[in-house]
């Protein structure tokens, strides 16, 4: 079964989840409310609440998390928003109904859904909220690219009215599992979606490392780093540092060497089962130097890597939970709910023109003919 399909095959839709927390009653958004003396009021009289997170630090994030709180608040459904978020949407507020809680593992807890308001950065610091409380993720993209996101700025009402009426099923995204021990002392653990990265501190030095694969060395090499990445990251730093794009249905672990001065020095991908390493050795090539070496993970946690540090990458035991809404909302190749084939299409501006191939003339067909006329030959 794969990642993907570990929810969807059950579809947890938002009216069961809704179910679920009217039955465990309001005690369940208790604690976050609680924490900062907050009134109850912003939980929503159907019972159903959602955590807001929104880069507020762009005027359009703040605009658009104005009017998500007035027509989730219009619909019955209680909304609460971070207190460092809302210091600064204060402004913005206007009076509208919402929960400030602190930002902590309960923040998300007994929620229905965390909306996202910002590019994949935002949403990866949701899913620090989202993931321990097993409540899924939906993004409206403010970014760059913003593969993460499940929509565009334009489709909001969309996707709101969507969220309202419970149109939507949960997928599984894997994630990875990182240790870092020395003198095999555990020094730290932590977790990614998109990957985990071992860099060098130094621009003037290369870092040298041992790769490992399933207990048994690989190759050592004089590098910038290395990428270990899941599906969902493979759009992310490790396609930047020229590793493949794997669907995000596909289970397996990807490992993309950053500059490496070797011969054997291509992306692997490798089973999901597989338990990745990789040993810092000291600059000059001894363990007594200082590796300047550090280790990144959604390039928001950091641990400092002492010589000799060992690095262990495995699949993460905890997925993080992303919505789904319907097909059909939004314009242009990737609407909402659209397959990812067609987010690639859309994200990287990929030249389709000439495709002729199945609903090519329901969807794709006027478009492609469109951009065929310059041409001639019609």
């Amino acid at each position: 079964m794969t990642a993907a399909e570990g929810v969807s095959v059950g579809q947890l839709s938002a009216s069961a989840a809704a179910a679920d927390r009217k039955t465990a009653g309001p005690a369940s958004a208790g604690p976050a409310s609680a924490s900062v003396g907050q009134a109850s009021a912003a939980q929503g009289g159907s019972g159903r609440t959602m955590l807001l997170a929104a880069h507020t630090g762009r005027p359009a994030a703040r605009r658009s998390a104005r009017a998500v709180i007035a027509r989730l608040t219009a619909a019955g459904v209680g909304v609460r928003i971070l207190e460092p978020e809302a210091a600064e949407l204060d402004g913005d507020l206007a009076g509208q109904p919402a929960t400030v809680v602190p930002v902590s593992p309960a923040a998300a807890a007994g929620a229905e859904m965390v909306l996202v308001i910002g590019g994949d950065g935002t949403l990866l610091r949701a899913a620090e909220l989202a993931r321990g409380a097993g409540v899924p993720l939906l993004g409206v993209n403010l970014g760059h690219v913003g593969f993460l996101a499940e929509a565009e700025p334009e489709d909001l009402s969309e996707v709101v009215d969507q969220v309202v009426a419970g149109a939507y099923s949960v997928e599984e995204r894997m994630t990875v599992d990182v240790t870092v021990q020395t003198n095999g002392e555990v020094i730290a653990t932590t977790w990614a979606l998109n990957e985990a990265t071992v860099e060098k501190a130094a621009r003037e030095r290369m870092l040298d490392l041992v790769i490992e694969v399933d207990g048994r060395p690989l190759s050592r090499w004089g590098c910038d780093g290395v990428v270990f990445a899941t599906p969902t990251g493979s759009t992310a730093y490790a396609f930047s540092a020229g590793g493949p794009v794997v669907w995000p249905e596909v289970e397996a672990l990807l490992m993309v060497p950053i500059c490496a001065h070797a011969l054997f020095a291509g992306p692997m991908v490798v089973s999901p089962r597989s338990v990745l390493a990789a040993e810092v050795i000291g600059t000059g090539g001894s363990h007594n130097e200082a590796s300047g070496a550090v280790l990144w993970c959604d390039g928001r946690r950091k641990v400092d890597l002492p010589p000799g540090a060992r690095i262990e990458v495995r699949r993460g035991a905890r997925p993080v939970l992303l919505a789904r809404l319907g097909t059909g909302v939004g314009e242009g190749t990737a609407q909402v709910g659209a397959p990812f084939t067609d987010r690639l299409v859309e994200k990287f501006g990929l030249p389709v023109a000439g495709w002729r191939g199945r609903g090519a003339f329901g969807r794709e067909g006027a478009a492609g003919q469109r951009d065929e006329e310059p041409c001639g030959d019609a």
